[in-house]
């Protein structure tokens, strides 16, 4: 998805598209993911790993293929419906089964500390192998690329081994009745403080940047700061996720990331910015797996694809909806008022994560 979420908008504007055009492509990537992962969640709940992916791969090769067909605005947009609604179920079965193929809390953190590799280098991988065959080949040839990843990962999946599933309770409830536990609500909000923050990094950082006179290359280096710090704490994070405590970690991290936030625009030079920016990978990278580990903890087993999809949705909705509110906010207060706003609420905020203490504990071993 990643390299077609940067083909598709290039394509786009090669071919006179206006920006108001381009945005929407961009926004259907993650619209399908709203809607649709709810009933993805269930669909892994009762279906385990290969048969949700199986149809996602189907799903995303045949949207990109399309676009290698025909390369128009209104088929780009049914390829973006369809590798965003792809991505997001196959992401759900997928962290479904590492959550439940753990045996102790600290392997779980493992896995998902592995796991989480997988999005950080595709970030990389996806648009830079798109860019290259764009120069020499063309859009269409670049598409058919794309369209062939996912038939990979189904390859590389196959050897996989079922789970036994995990009888469904009759009368459950609807997925968002899982809110009605706090040390739920706590968690999921402290992952969304984390969203929220690498959603206003990436969104504002290059207005930051064109306000103080700063190059094209230089505001990219700032950001590729972050992206760096984020892959690398990624890839040692597996060597030290066992003796890591989630309430811990999610919680100094958020208070970090707030103090961040306010240093951040009263940095004056350049350097300034790359350091914070790097800083700021540092510790929001670290977030997610602990995350991810909590909510297998606490979750019922024959839920986990749902409450796996009710954070999809929240960061989705958070992708969609946070840069239309930061823009509004900046008219308002100006770069500088939003960056102070939210240092002063993920420095507050964090306090929130005492509260997880002890939250999740499983002394006798893999989801209870």
């Amino acid at each position: 998805m990643t390299g077609s979420r940067m083909a598709a908008p290039l394509l786009a504007l090669n071919q006179g598209h206006g920006k108001g055009g381009v945005g929407l492509l961009v926004a259907l990537f993650a619209l399908t993911q709203i809607f649709l992962s709810l009933p993805a969640g269930r669909y892994a709940d009762r279906h385990g790993l290969k048969r949700p992916v199986g149809l996602a791969v189907i799903a995303a090769s045949v949207g990109v293929g399309l676009a290698a067909i025909w390369p128009i605005y209104p088929v780009l947009c049914l390829t973006a419906l369809l590798c965003g609604g792809s991505i997001g179920a196959a992401t759900i079965a997928v962290q479904r089964h590492v959550g439940r193929m753990a045996n102790s809390v600290a392997e779980r953190q493992q896995a998902f500390s592995w796991l989480a590799i997988a999005p950080a280098a595709s970030n990389f991988i996806g648009p830079f192998a798109s860019g290259l065959v764009i120069d020499f080949a063309g859009f269409q040839a670049a598409f058919l690329m794309l369209a062939c990843m996912p038939l990979v990962g189904w390859i590389l999946l196959r050897g996989a081994r079922e789970l036994p599933q995990e009888p469904v309770a009759p009368g459950k409830g609807a997925a968002w009745d899982l809110l009605r536990s706090p040390g739920m609500r706590r968690l999921l909000l402290m992952n969304w403080f984390m969203t929220a923050s690498w959603d206003l990094h990436g969104f504002m950082v290059p207005v930051l940047g064109h306000e103080r006179g700063l190059q094209a290359s230089v505001i990219g280096s700032i950001l590729g700061g972050f992206a760096l710090a984020a892959a690398c704490v990624r890839v040692v994070m597996p060597l030290f996720a066992g003796r890591l405590q989630e309430w811990v970690l999610i919680t100094s991290a958020t208070a970090s990331a707030g103090v961040l936030f306010l240093l951040y625009p009263l940095t004056s030079t350049a350097l300034g910015m790359g350091a914070c920016s790097a800083a700021l990978g540092f510790v929001l990278s670290v977030v997610q797996p602990m995350v991810m580990s909590m909510l297998h903890q606490i979750t019922p087993r024959e839920r986990h694809g749902e409450v796996l999809a009710v954070r999809l949705i929240m960061i989705n909705a958070s992708s969609v909806g946070m840069p239309l509110l930061f823009g509004m906010a900046g008219l308002l207060t100006g770069v500088t008022g939003v960056f102070l706003t939210m240092g002063v609420i993920l420095t507050c905020g964090s306090r929130l994560g005492l509260g997880l203490r002890g939250l999740g504990e499983d002394p006798e071993g893999p989801d209870h």
